[in-house]
């Protein structure tokens, strides 16, 4: 099973045709996507299910959906194990962006985090999951495939947001000032921590 978020709603992507009363499925392979991520921008639908009985099908249905852009980002953690943090849009995220055709995943995700924060001395610990949401851009609708890292560093020295992304601020965290974060963060973002430190009302990824 996979989530696909549209704003903060998640489509699931699975192979049950039922998943229960409140969910609408559909045939993957039938989806007019463009119309159900309307609908469900114009909150008209939040409980959607899209499935195929072979589940090595799911993701590849839904890439001839909608162009793909690839991404990765961090979670940083430093010394005192606090967690870095962005503020933008109005919302706490995570540091990540676009990869490039000349690097690797891993080499694109720390760049876009020391891009984004000014952080150094990054090293990947482990790979964390893959998130996918989509956006919109000239009017078209993408997935964004993000490949997330728990990364670590020493660096002690000022955080630089990045204006012309639109970053406004770049904080560490501890976990209390984690739990706060969250609640005004992106449901794809809670899907990286532990269950134990999310907001109650968030834990199912809807609002």
């Amino acid at each position: 099973m996979y989530k696909v978020f549209v704003n903060d709603i998640p489509i699931i992507l699975s192979t049950e045709k039922d998943m229960g009363e409140k969910y609408t499925s559909i045939p993957l392979k039938e989806i007019k996507f463009k119309r159900i991520i309307k609908k469900i921008s114009q909150g008209k639908l939040l409980y959607v299910n899209l499935y195929h009985l072979k589940e090595e099908k799911l993701l590849k249905h839904l890439f001839r959906k909608l162009p793909v852009v690839t991404a990765g980002g961090g979670m940083v953690l430093n010394p005192q194990n606090e967690v870095l943090f962005i503020f933008r849009n109005g919302r706490w995220d995570l540091p990540k962006g676009k990869i490039e055709k000349t690097e690797s995943i891993e080499e694109g995700a720390i760049r876009e985090v020391e891009e984004e924060t000014g952080v150094k001395n990054l090293k990947i610990t482990k790979f964390l999951q893959k998130t996918y949401h989509v956006f919109q851009r000239k009017g078209r609708f993408k997935l964004k495939v993000t490949y997330w890292y728990e990364m670590t560093t020493d660096y002690s020295g000022e955080l630089v947001p990045e204006q012309k992304e639109g970053i406004e601020k770049v904080k560490w965290k501890n976990s209390e000032k984690v739990q706060k974060a969250l609640k005004k963060s992106y449901a794809n973002i809670k899907l990286l921590f532990p269950e134990e430190i999310l907001p109650v009302h968030s834990k199912d990824g809807i609002p």
